[in-house]
Order: C-alpha cells, then sequence, then structure tokens
C-alpha cells in the first residue's frame, strides 16, 4: 500500500557482499577490478559509505548489473533509514493548496505563526468550517456564462470573499428596501459628474439596507465585484482594482442592479474582468442585465449611440467635454464608454481619473492603507 513503510531496507554493501561471494572475490580483488581503493569497498560492504553515480557504473560494469539497479538500492535504503515524521509538512502542504495562507497573513486576515494547529484554527474560523475536510458555504460562484449552473472559486478569490463578509457581518443597516434602493440608483446619479461626490455613496447604500464592503484584492484574483446575501441584508463587495472613474461606477451599477434583481440569493455572483466581457455573447441573462443597467447609468446609451454617430471617428477632447457637461456626468464616463465601443484603448486616458481616494475613506475599507479592524 503506498506509504507503507518496509520493515527493513538492506544497504546496498549486503548485496555486493552477495555478488562478491557468488564469485569467489574478496574485496581486495573487486577493488583491483575496478581500479578503486580496497578502504571504499570495504566501506560500502560495512554501509558506512553509500554508492555514488560512479560506483554505481563501476559496479555494474564489473558485474554485469545495470547502474541504476545499485542507484535505486541505495536510494531505497536512506529513504529506509529517514525517519523524520513528514505529515506536518503534508498538512502545511494541504492547507496551503486549498487557502492562500501566505497572502492571507501579509494582509493581516490571519496571524502568522510557525504552529501549524494555530494556522488550522484560523483557517477553520476565517472560512467557517469545521474541519479541512469541509467545504465552505461560499465554495462556488453562480456562473457568468451560460452552460452551467456554478463555478468553482480559486483559493484567492474564496479569502477575498470571506472577507468582504467578515467586515459586512459586522455592520449594521436597516432593512433593505428595493424600492428605497431604486430612489436612490436616481440620487446617485447627482454624483457622476465631481469624483469627490461619491464619498456619499456608503452612507446612501446603507439607508437603504445594502452593506458596501471594498477590500483590496490579493494578487492574481481578478475580482472587480461581488452581490450576495448573508441575512436579508445584502452585501455590495468591490475591489477597485483598476483606479479609474468609469471602472468604479459601472461596476458598482452592475452589483446594484444585481441586488435589485434578487441575483446572489443562492449562491454568491463573483464578477470578475466586468468591464471587459460585459460584450460577450454568451453571458447570462442576469449578466446581460446587469451591464445593461450599468452602461446606462454611466453614459445613457441612445446619447452615446447618436454621440458616436455624429463625430466619430473624429473625436475632440472638446467635444467629449461639452457632451459630458450636457449630461451632467464626468467626462471620464464618456471616455470609458468610447474605449469599450471602439477598442481605442488610447482615447482620453487622461480622463479616466483615479477615485480610490475618494471612497475609500468613507467605506468600510481592507487595504488601499486601509486597516479595518475585524478580527475572526
Amino acid at each position: 500500500m503506498e506509504g507503507r513503510r518496509p520493515a527493513e531496507v538492506f544497504h546496498p554493501g549486503e548485496h555486493l557482499l552477495d555478488e562478491l561471494d557468488a564469485r569467489g572475490w574478496t574485496q581486495v580483488e573487486f577493488a583491483e577490478i575496478i581500479g578503486r581503493p580496497m578502504t571504499l569497498v570495504n566501506e560500502i560492504v560495512k554501509g558506512k559509505r553509500g554508492v555514488t553515480p560512479e560506483t554505481a557504473r563501476e559496479f555494474a560494469a564489473a558485474l554485469g548489473t545495470s547502474a541504476e539497479f545499485w542507484m535505486n538500492l541505495d536510494s531505497a535504503y536512506q529513504l529506509w533509514k529517514a525517519t523524520e515524521d513528514v505529515t506536518p509538512i503534508e498538512h502545511r502542504a494541504r492547507m496551503r493548496s486549498q487557502y492562500p495562507v501566505r497572502d492571507m497573513a501579509l494582509r493581516g486576515w490571519i496571524r502568522a505563526s510557525e504552529d501549524t494547529q494555530v494556522i488550522e484554527s484560523q483557517l477553520l474560523r476565517f472560512f467557517e468550517v469545521a474541519s479541512l475536510e469541509d467545504q465552505p458555504k461560499h465554495e462556488y460562484t453562480a456562473t457568468r456564462r451560460t452552460g452551467s449552473v456554478r463555478e468553482r472559486l480559486n483559493p484567492i478569490q474564496k479569502a477575498w470573499l470571506y472577507r468582504v463578509k467578515h467586515i459586512a457581518d459586522t455592520m449594521q443597516v436597516p432593512r433593505y428596501s428595493a424600492k428605497s434602493l431604486r430612489a436612490a440608483v436616481e440620487q446617485l446619479k447627482a454624483y457622476r459628474e465631481a469624483p469627490e461626490e461619491m464619498r456619499h455613496v456608503p452612507k446612501v447604500l446603507a439607508e437603504c439596507g445594502v452593506r458596501l464592503v471594498i477590500v483590496e484584492p490579493l494578487p492574481s484574483s481578478k475580482i472587480d465585484g461581488v452581490c450576495f446575501w448573508p441575512d436579508d441584508s445584502p452585501v455590495v463587495g468591490l475591489s477597485l482594482r483598476f483606479d479609474r472613474i468609469d471602472n468604479f461606477w459601472f461596476v458598482l451599477r452592475h452589483e446594484i442592479e444585481h441586488v435589485l434583481n434578487g441575483d446572489g440569493r443562492d449562491l454568491a455572483i463573483v464578477d470578475s474582468d466586468v468591464v471587459e466581457e460585459s460584450g460577450a455573447s454568451d453571458l447570462v441573462p442576469q449578466e446581460q442585465a446587469a451591464n445593461a443597467a450599468a452602461a446606462e447609468f454611466c453614459v445613457p446609451q441612445r446619447e452615446i449611440d447618436d454621440f458616436i454617430l455624429r463625430v466619430g471617428p473624429l473625436f475632440s477632447r472638446k467635444g467629449v467635454l461639452a457632451f459630458a457637461k450636457r449630461l451632467g456626468i464626468h467626462p471620464g464616463l464618456v471616455a470609458g464608454q468610447l474605449q469599450w465601443r471602439t477598442e481605442r484603448w488610447d482615447l482620453f486616458r487622461q480622463m479616466l481619473v483615479p477615485v480610490r481616494g475618494f471612497i475609500t475613506p468613507t467605506a468600510m475599507t481592507d487595504g488601499f492603507g486601509h486597516i479595518c479592524p475585524v478580527e475572526v
């Protein structure tokens, strides 16, 4: 059976002595045959020295065997001699294959420790499971593309999602009201023109019973946002991995639409590459609806359709500024839509202003220089 330790494995020297006895050769004779000192042969016979690739080839040439035969004997003996318990190593490897232990410790989500049991107990609490064999509740996300019901989250995405959840669990908000949230969407439109006005967003959503949490993404997570319902109060999580005004409003409105439609009640909806894949033809209806609402919120689609027909492809900074001013929105929202519509990603990049500094101070934020004092 794999992993079972043999009762006893003999040193290659004992096999060598048997070979010499079978041929009637003394150790001195054998040393002369292979051109080695007799002391080397004697030390191998007594088990004081191992077999090297060089001596394995020499033994094979003299005794009519293969070099691999002697190397395998030596390897088997050395492994048999090794008595260190490797169970802790297996345990640590298993934990790290399931969860991003190092990244979580660096972010302060768990406490670094050399004690495997300490790390394990923290992971169990963080992912709300009784043992490593148990599957976390948020192991899967609702699929964003047609053809399947759910998709498995990778370890980094699971850790990010649970950090959002733990922070949201500490937030007190009124009972969720879809009617209030729909009215709030109209209120949020007034904040699209000036980046500093987005500081009001967390309060507006909280008054509707929606908990907004911002968690800096872990490396390679590719998460933009999440919508899920740990209870009757929905949670919207944002990563702000792209620090641009157009991306912020698109992803936020995308997640709000999920909330309004009741998406994410059974399985959390974890959105990755939202803007980049918004035009994909195989998105499920829920994602198409969320993308349509987000695009309409950023720039009324009939307006930008007309603008592109009238002005494109010779877009000018002056024209974009005038168009944005007429609509009462920041020009970065227009620039973002133009880039996506035309696939000219160099258009008006200077208008895509950073926004983290405006939203993170007023939101429940973990990362980007902010430490959210939530321990698990």
